[in-house]
């Protein structure tokens, strides 16, 4: 079979399960459906506790160890602390919007959801308004104490987490420094860079010297490997590699204007850039299927050298795994690339204090919303805020000179747990939840010099100057915006694939463009614009 032949195959199989992916949605509005046969509900038996129901994908690094949540000891010592019996109910991995979007529909909802409920389609006012979740504000005032009263404190904080329309919905994550908010970007082999005689790439040009020599000179196959699930260059999303074109994909600010790279002249650049790449072998031939377990593998069997992924569950977790074969593996941080030598870099991962990820929602089917908000609401307090950053004292933490000080069992494992799984096991400081996140926790999770490198390194970009706020929209806003960006995003992917793979050439821009723009991107540019004026006057 041809590469042509291939390729589209790829780019086939892709938009089959992406259309497949939007028609559950709309579907499953029209009528119930039955539960997925693939989730798993499985529960524990505690007589004298609260039953409750909690839905919640399982953490990559948690299944890594255990794949069921109940088997986990954070989960068991919450319930243990709060007197609440949980069945827990847990779509397979990678699967969570398409479980959400039937579950929904079947209308058989449990007590509590944790989702990305800022995503769901038409905004958390209309999952309120439709009758899925619970509309929080009585609820946080009555049996929400600890919630409360950090949300009358950090105003900044509060004004984000509700609705254009003041709702409260979720019991949400947030980070509770600014130094917790960067924790991703470009890493490299900088071992093989030493052995080269090349220099950490700073520019396009750079990468492109660095990425031909891992391919020629050591005969990596896929230098280069990111991200390509849930969708296609979902790795590069922050701003790795995009970003030195001075667009990023997705909407952001230019002097004061809202706009969307994807349609701007500077995306057609990157994907000339990419095109040539991927055609030269420097880029993962499987773009658009690499997820984590996969990326994983290409980092630490030396099949890719360079990617973009997490300080943590990247650099902490492979670098013990390949040192043990090769002595001398390093993996360390480059700077996002840029255009020209010894320019900032405009975009960068950077989260807002609050995503939208890791919120627990209260469903109304709910018979018992009281007891589901004090079990949420103590990660909020300050024994939770203890279990959640830092687990069990005297088992994952001890306190030292008044500084909770993880053990061994965490930094040191015994089974040779990386870091970013063994924490993963003891509390929830990794990877979101129903909590403040503690930046004591970041101090000792990065344990090697390079990982303390990467924040630095990762956080010397413009992006607070270019990235939009965290902007609470309407409902009707929500549901408008969300029905333009699933045709949007659509197109966006599709036909970046299909230029970088060279199925379609590069002057198919043009004609995709003009699509973009006949599937109502100004409006959707106007509404961000709108609920941005908004924003700025609340």
């Amino acid at each position: 079979m041809s590469k042509r032949h291939i390729s589209t195959s790829i780019i086939l199989m892709w938009v089959i399960a992406l259309l497949l992916s939007a028609c559950t949605f709309e579907n499953n509005s029209a009528k119930p459906a039955e539960p997925s046969s693939n989730t798993r509900k499985v529960e524990q038996s505690d007589q004298g506790k609260k039953a409750l129901s909690y839905w919640s994908e399982l953490n990559g690094n948690a299944a890594s160890v255990k794949p069921n949540i109940q088997d986990i000891p954070f989960f068991q010592e919450w319930q243990k602390r709060t007197g609440v019996r949980l069945t827990f109910i847990q779509p397979p991995a990678n699967q969570a919007k398409e479980e959400m979007n039937v579950l929904l529909a079947s209308g058989d909802l449990p007590d509590m959801m944790e989702y990305e409920w800022d995503n769901i389609p038409g905004g958390p006012e209309k999952a309120i308004n439709d009758g899925y979740i619970l509309r929080l504000n009585d609820v946080i005032d009555k049996h929400a104490p600890n919630l409360k009263k950090y949300l009358s404190e950090h105003p900044e904080i509060d004004k984000q987490i509700k609705t254009d329309a003041g709702s409260y919905y979720v019991f949400p994550f947030i980070r509770g420094d600014d130094l917790l908010r960067t924790y991703q970007g470009p890493i490299i082999r900088q071992d093989w860079l030493q052995e080269l005689g090349l220099q950490t790439p700073t520019t396009i040009e750079e990468w492109y010297t660095v990425l031909k020599a891992f391919k020629e000179k050591k005969g990596v196959a896929a230098p280069l490997t990111f991200l390509g699930v849930p969708n296609p260059l979902f790795g590069i999303e922050s701003g790795g590699f995009v970003g030195a074109y001075g667009i990023k994909k997705g909407f952001y600010l230019d002097n004061s204007q809202v706009k969307f790279g994807p349609m701007e002249e500077g995306y057609k650049q990157f994907l000339a850039t990419f095109r040539k790449w991927y055609a030269e072998g420097l880029i993962d031939r499987n773009i658009a299927t690499v997820d984590t377990k996969t990326l994983d593998s290409n980092m630490t069997s030396g099949r890719s050298g360079a990617t973009i992924w997490n300080a943590g569950a990247g650099i902490g977790k492979w670098q013990p795994i390949v040192q043990e074969k090769e002595k001398n593996a390093l993996f360390g941080p480059a700077p996002y690339p840029v255009l020209n030598k010894g320019d900032k870099p405009k975009f960068g991962q950077r989260s807002y204090a609050y995503m939208g990820t890791g919120g627990v929602a209260i469903s109304t089917k709910s018979k018992n919303a009281e007891a589901a908000a004090k079990m949420l609401d103590y990660g909020y307090s300050d024994e939770g805020h203890m279990l959640f950053n830092f687990g069990i004292e005297g088992i994952s933490y001890n306190m030292k000179g008044g500084y909770p000080t993880y053990t061994d069992l965490i930094l040191r494992n015994p089974d040779k747990l990386a870091p970013s799984q063994a924490l993963s096991m003891y509390n929830r400081a990794s990877y979101f939840g129903p909590f403040v996140q503690d930046v004591r926790y970041l101090e000792q999770y990065y344990t090697l010099p390079q990982q303390r490198n990467a924040i630095q390194i990762w956080s010397n970009t413009d992006v607070d100057r270019y990235v939009l706020p965290q902007i609470p929209k309407t409902e009707l806003e929500n549901a408008e915006l969300s029905s333009i960006m699933i045709d949007v995003m659509t197109l966006v992917d599709e036909m970046s694939l299909k230029i970088i793979l060279g199925v379609e050439p590069l002057d198919a821009f043009k004609n995709y463009v003009s699509k973009i723009k006949a599937s109502k991107i100004d409006r959707a540019i106007q509404i961000q614009k709108s609920a941005l004026d908004r924003y700025y006057k609340r």
